[in-house]
């Protein structure tokens, strides 16, 4: 018969698996602290010898890390994502922008098309949320409040569409464009008719959404980003006539 016998699980064990998952779905975020050893205890109902072993366990998988004298954190395990050398790649060639945008059209567009199906009500009450924000950061016209705002409504959408392998891969993403390897996030929010037209469709997509409209909500973030590609095509072409024109004026200065 194919049956073995139940073995009790150890407390530890049970820890390592509730702390993995709160990794695995995002919910635990790199870089982020635990809470102390006692209240964590607590939280969890376990005996602090039962979490030392968990936390060790961790630890030694590379999940968790310890700074001496701050605490236990979230292991920074997004940089594995990307090495080094390919990363400096990516900020040299204007080819990876686009093919970043386009990567990005693809993979947001299912993703809202999924969080509109499979997004809880509370999923989506945390996309309105991050909406009403952006409103507001909108008012003040503050482009650094304006993008990173942008880049939590595009990741709570990556969230609610359930999917964990998308959650980190996206995560990564979102870190390099936060350090500007692709495009500086701020340009796009400087420009009044441009920011007006990024907060009204951040309003589509968000409208979608909220009525549950899978297709709807996958054709606005295409072209959401397709506007955004329009204006980052528009920005280097600009700037290369502004070179050839300053050539100009120096040939001309010098005749």
């Amino acid at each position: 018969m194919p049956f073995t016998k139940v073995q009790p699980e150890k407390l530890s064990q049970s820890v390592v698996r509730q702390i993995e998952l709160l990794i695995l779905r995002g919910i635990l975020r790199p870089g982020e602290r635990l809470p102390s050893e006692r209240d964590l205890a607590e939280k969890l109902g376990v005996s602090r010898p039962s979490l030392r072993e968990a936390l060790a366990d961790l630890q030694r998988r590379g999940l968790l890390i310890s700074r001496a004298g701050a605490g236990v954190y979230v292991a920074e395990v997004l940089g594995s994502a990307f090495s080094p050398a390919l990363v400096q790649l990516f900020a040299s060639h204007d080819e990876a922008v686009f093919d970043y945008i386009a990567f990005r059209r693809d993979m947001e567009g299912l993703a809202a098309e999924r969080a509109a199906k499979l997004g809880s009500d509370t999923d989506l009450r945390v996309i309105g949320t991050i909406f009403a924000k952006m409103e507001t950061a909108h008012t003040k016209r503050n482009p650094t409040d304006e993008a990173e705002l942008d880049a939590q409504f595009h990741m709570a959408i990556i969230e609610a569409s359930h999917n964990v392998v998308m959650l980190h891969m996206m995560r990564s993403m979102y870190e390099l464009l936060r350090e500007g390897v692709f495009y500086n996030r701020q340009i796009m929010f400087r420009q009044r008719t441009h920011r007006e037209t990024l907060l009204d469709q951040h309003r589509a997509i968000n409208t979608a959404l909220q009525a549950r409209d899978p297709d709807g909500a996958r054709a606005a973030v295409a072209a959401h980003l397709d506007h955004i590609e329009g204006a980052l095509r528009a920005e280097r072409r600009a700037a290369a006539n502004e070179a050839v024109a300053r050539q100009r004026l120096e040939h001309e200065a010098e005749r």
